[in-house]
């Protein structure tokens, strides 16, 4: 039985009931209403007039550990968290930024940042190196410790995106370098994919055990907490390979890293690694799957109630990303046991969905 408590918060008085129906939702069960967040996917914070600052570089305004963190308290200000929204700072230098843990370099752009692979040549396997005084590490540090020392009362602290695996081994290797090695080099593709994983449980403890002695949760950039620990995994990089090619590389260290989980939600990112989805929904130690169905003509979610359908009949939970002028179509089409509406909304209705989702 995991231990439970109380986070007390200005801007969520709540906390408890949304906790409840979030633990509910990771068991596919319901206590009044589905979950919500109202949040778009990826949402990025917008910048405030009066924080704008210069830098030298944009990879100086990221390291702005202070900026970053002034930034965050800024942007919720004059926000109303409803439902299962929280406010959760996870401290932030990019997607890739465990694979810059172990010795390449992230690319700076405005709202993101990108790995430069530095494994050109299997010879230089040696590069890949987890370090704790390696700047990238001490940074998510610095971030993650203003946060904890300014967040009282006001908003939770997660950890930061955490990508071991097949997605690090290719910010290492280059994406297309890897699709050509996974046919000519298969062995040594597979150790640095083990590789990847060496430290991740390390690496995720570290960040667990400084935020449980801060009385937070377990919570990262998806914003649903667990009391235990809460992950996230991903394998983007499988939209380019086959269901064969999945299981032969990277099936075994996908399932490694959750095993010490207590919540796994695996993001699957769009249709190209929805074909692996038998794989995923396979493994017990998934709760949820968080369904991004991607841009353009995929974004309409009706086309995709059927592949939703299947993931609960699996017994899996299910994020999925909702316009609101779908809501209606898609409550009339589905069972509301063990799904979360993410929904980019307007917080002056931000009520009245919660009371249709309630009659849902």
């Amino acid at each position: 039985m995991e231990k439970k408590w109380t986070l007390e918060l200005e801007k969520k008085p709540d906390f408890d009931k949304a906790m409840e129906r979030i633990y509910a939702w990771y068991e596919q069960e319901i206590v009044d209403r589905a979950p919500i967040r109202f949040a778009a996917h990826n949402a990025q914070y917008s910048v405030s007039p009066h924080l704008v600052k210069k830098w030298a570089s944009l990879k100086d305004r990221w390291f702005d550990a202070e900026y970053q963190v002034d930034l965050f308290i800024d942007s919720i200000k004059n926000q109303k968290f409803y439902a299962e929204t929280f406010p959760v700072f996870a401290p932030n230098l990019g997607p890739e930024v465990y694979a810059a843990y172990h010795g390449c370099e992230l690319e700076y752009q405005d709202v993101t940042s990108y790995a430069i692979p530095h494994i050109e040549d299997w010879a230089e396997i040696g590069k890949v190196k987890f370090d704790r005084n390696n700047p990238y590490f001490k940074k998510i540090d610095e971030l993650t410790y203003m946060a904890l020392e300014k967040c009282k009362g006001q908003f939770m602290v997660g950890y930061t995106d955490l990508h071991p695996g097949m997605d690090c081994a290719a910010a290492w290797r280059d994406p297309q370098n890897l699709c050509l090695d996974l046919l000519m080099y298969p062995y040594e593709t597979k150790e640095l994919i083990k590789l990847s994983n060496k430290h991740f449980q390390e690496i995720f403890d570290y960040y667990d055990d400084i935020l449980k002695k801060h009385n937070q949760l377990s919570v990262a950039w998806m914003a649903i907490p667990s009391y235990g620990k809460m992950h996230i995994p991903s394998c983007d990089f499988a939209a380019m390979i086959s269901p064969e090619q999945f299981e032969e590389f990277t099936l075994e260290e996908i399932r490694n890293e959750i095993k010490p989980m207590s919540h796994n939600v695996f993001h699957l990112d769009g249709k190209g690694v929805a074909k692996h989805v038998d794989h995923i929904l396979a493994m017990p130690e998934i709760n949820a799957i968080q369904w991004v169905q991607g841009m353009g003509d995929d974004t309409p979610i009706m086309q995709w109630v059927p592949f939703i359908k299947k993931i609960q009949a699996a017994g899996k939970s299910v994020v999925v990303d909702l316009q609101v002028n779908e809501i209606e179509d898609f409550i009339a089409a589905m069972d509301p046991k063990g799904l979360m509406l993410c929904i980019a909304a307007d917080e002056k209705i931000q009520p009245d969905i919660m009371k249709r989702v309630e009659k849902w």
